[in-house]
């Protein structure tokens, strides 16, 4: 039994106040339809059909070759929008899954159970539902004496005694796929000028079929997306989710309320998550390491038994046994291999570290290949930039740095060689070599020196 979702996504979201398709909105650092695709995704074995109108074609570049579209040309309800798919689906898939693109807190366990459930029934569709103590603007789940349900009755239009019930309607429905194009031909027209996809409930009773509804127990899952305080409350919920999933995988969080981690986030066994602590993107971390407190990483590969403190890490790689910080920089392309050690106010960018190197502090590294064993000292420089282009400089295994020395690239330092404090290096140093002064020049041993 085929079945393909149907992701409704064509409103204009005018309560989010802004310029961008609601649709694409960043929720956890992904776009706000991402997480209806993915969870469709999870529980169809087709290609979704996502229904576009307004910012069609930002929603079409964002979302890609994940989807196939259709587009709803006027804004007249959801029947009118689910109906703009069936040129694309029609005799394709036996089932439909119709979500909406501003409800991105649906778990992929419970579109299975809806599918599932729809799997068993032998009538037309089965609906997921919600009780909630805030209606959200829900249509409100209406049920007979029997306790079926007969009809679903959008909030604008409820008389005061069925806005007070709690059972809502949670906007996730499974259809037969024949029945559905049928019936959508006969929803009537509303008093707002729109046709409701609700009323297919109806129109299934007055034929004769039972409505069988799936309830979540997790009201948080019918959290839609209007206005961004509903985005901030959807972020929370969200960010409680991934923390929880990570701390019950084996890895401690300090302060759940002050850690922020994306859901591609990958973490190892054993590692520390303290306060104040952004894990973004891809950023993938090893085990037993401690990251945070204050601490940013974007895009890092990081290994086992690292420690970060109070620093910003992006799109770089740290080997096993590095630490950094306090207020450390990793900017794109640092490769800091097994054992660097990077202390307070350094700065490293688009260069390699070898084994074992220390960089202590009040330093930067740009554009450079730095062997192992290398002593940085406090206020090197590495002046790669001359206005026009970026230099290399590469610098030998067990190289000592003194403090405050300007390394002038492209420049070359041997394995061994020295540089003493505040110098200029403007040339290539040979291996063993001791260099001093403005420009540097090599060191010579006066007789009476020692």
């Amino acid at each position: 039994m085929t079945i393909t979702a149907v992701i409704l996504a064509a409103g204009q979201g005018t309560r989010m106040r802004s310029r961008l398709p609601k649709m694409l909105h960043p929720l956890m650092g992904r776009a706000l339809i991402q997480y209806s695709l993915d969870a469709a995704g999870a529980v169809t074995d087709q290609t979704p059909v996502v229904v576009v109108g307004h910012g069609a074609e930002q929603v079409r570049d964002a979302v890609g070759d994940a989807a196939r579209f259709a587009i709803q040309d006027r804004q007249l309800g959801t029947a009118n929008a689910v109906q703009a798919a069936e040129e694309l689906l029609v005799g394709q898939s036996d089932l439909i899954l119709v979500t909406y693109a501003d409800m991105p807190l649906f778990r992929v366990e419970t579109l299975k159970n809806l599918v599932a459930a729809q799997r068993k029934n032998n009538g037309p569709l089965t609906m997921l539902t919600v009780t909630a103590d805030d209606p959200r603007g829900f249509g409100r789940i209406i049920r007979n004496e029997q306790n079926d349900v007969v009809a679903i009755v959008e909030e604008a239009q409820a008389t005061p005694d069925q806005l007070e019930i709690h059972e809502l309607n949670a906007s996730a429905y499974c259809f037969d796929a024949d029945w559905l194009w049928n019936a959508l031909r006969r929803v009537p027209l509303s008093p707002k000028g729109e046709y409701y996809l609700t009323d297919t409930v109806e129109i299934a009773v007055n034929e004769g079929y039972k409505i069988q509804a799936f309830t979540t127990d997790d009201p948080t899952e019918a959290l839609g997306i209007n206005n961004r305080v509903h985005l901030a409350e959807a972020e929370a919920v969200l960010r409680e989710r991934i923390n929880r999933a990570w701390m019950e995988a084996g890895v401690t969080i300090i302060d759940p309320a002050t850690t922020y981690i994306q859901k591609d986030v990958v973490i190892g066994q054993d590692t520390e998550i303290w306060p104040n602590t952004y894990l973004r993107g891809f950023t993938r971390i090893g085990e037993d390491c401690i990251i945070g407190p204050n601490s940013i990483l974007e895009d890092m590969q990081v290994g086992n038994h690292c420690k970060v403190l109070s620093s910003v890490l992006e799109k770089s790689i740290l080997e096993d046994h590095v630490d950094i910080g306090p207020f450390g920089h990793l900017r794109k392309g640092a490769h800091l291999a097994k054992g660097v050690h990077m202390g307070n106010f350094g700065e490293v960018k688009d260069s390699y570290l070898g084994p074992g190197t220390k960089m202590g502090h009040f330093s930067y590294i740009g554009n450079a290949q730095i062997g192992s064993e290398v002593n940085i000292g406090a206020g090197t420089i590495t002046c790669n930039y001359d206005g026009e282009h970026k230099n290399p400089t590469e610098i030998g295994d067990n190289v000592f740095i003194g403090s405050d020395t300007m390394l002038v690239a492209p420049v070359k330092l041997g394995d061994g060689a020295h540089t003493g404090a505040g110098s200029v290096i403007t040339h290539d140093v040979e291996p063993g070599e001791v260099v001093i002064g403005v420009p540097a020049r090599p060191y010579k041993k006066k007789e009476n020196d020692g």
